[in-house]
């Protein structure tokens, strides 16, 4: 076995990744590394397919001089990168919480091709910060989540939607003249909307991604 399979095992195995799961995640396809095992002799592999790969393992994929920091800072061509606005609304993931002004306070750049990979589109894409802890562990309080508003149809994933003037984030799924609210954390009861009161409810969009600041976790916070 080559040195690249060697790190891709160790990295599945860190991961929880089987072998199809991690190619379909890269290259749309399951069998990027069963063809990567079958291939005997001298190994060619392509570029842009072993890229994608690394991205999805958290590796990387370097090739050239000593870099001057143990990080390998570099320069990225600015077009390659597509800005998502970061909205100052904070959706709860809790009791309720009254959506606040909903401007755009900045904005975060992700790379083009990973959201392409998702699915994603530039304009139709946004950010908010999750208060509450009823999606947690899936989405913990204080994280941030990327929203996909080309996706509303609620079939069972976390999504962002307006209620009474309140933002929040919750599992959507809808039966017929039913929607089901329901969260992660036991701690919280589901919820019913039945008929007409399903028409108080304005889905925004799918939650796709989320990110989360460890350093403001109380828990690991050190006192003396």
């Amino acid at each position: 076995m080559d040195d690249v399979l060697t790190v891709i095992d160790q990295r599945l195995r860190e991961l929880g990744l089987s072998d199809a799961a991690a190619s379909k995640m890269a290259v749309g396809n399951a069998s990027l590394i069963k063809n990567m095992r079958l291939n005997r002799g001298k190994k060619r592999y392509n570029y842009d397919a072993i890229n994608s790969l690394a991205e999805v393992l958290g590796l990387e994929l370097y090739f050239g001089p000593v870099r001057d920091s143990a990080w390998g800072a570099f320069e990225v061509a600015h077009d390659n990168f597509v800005s998502v606005p970061f909205h100052q609304t904070e959706a709860s993931a809790g009791p309720g919480i009254v959506s606040q002004d909903g401007d755009p306070i900045g904005d975060l750049a992700f790379e083009r091709r990973w959201l392409d990979r998702l699915g994603l589109l530039p304009g139709k894409t946004g950010i908010v910060r999750v208060r509450g802890d009823s999606m947690e562990p899936t989405i913990r309080c204080g994280s941030i989540a990327l929203i996909d508003e080309t996706s509303t149809d609620p079939n069972g994933k976390p999504y962002a939607f307006v209620e009474d003037g309140e933002l929040r984030i919750k599992r959507l799924t809808k039966d017929n003249q039913v929607l089901a609210i329901s969260s992660d954390n036991p701690n919280y009861s589901p919820e019913i909307r039945l008929g007409l009161d399903m028409s108080s409810i304005r889905i925004l969009g799918e939650v796709v991604w989320t990110a989360y600041n460890w350093r403001d976790d109380p828990k690991l916070r050190i006192t003396t």
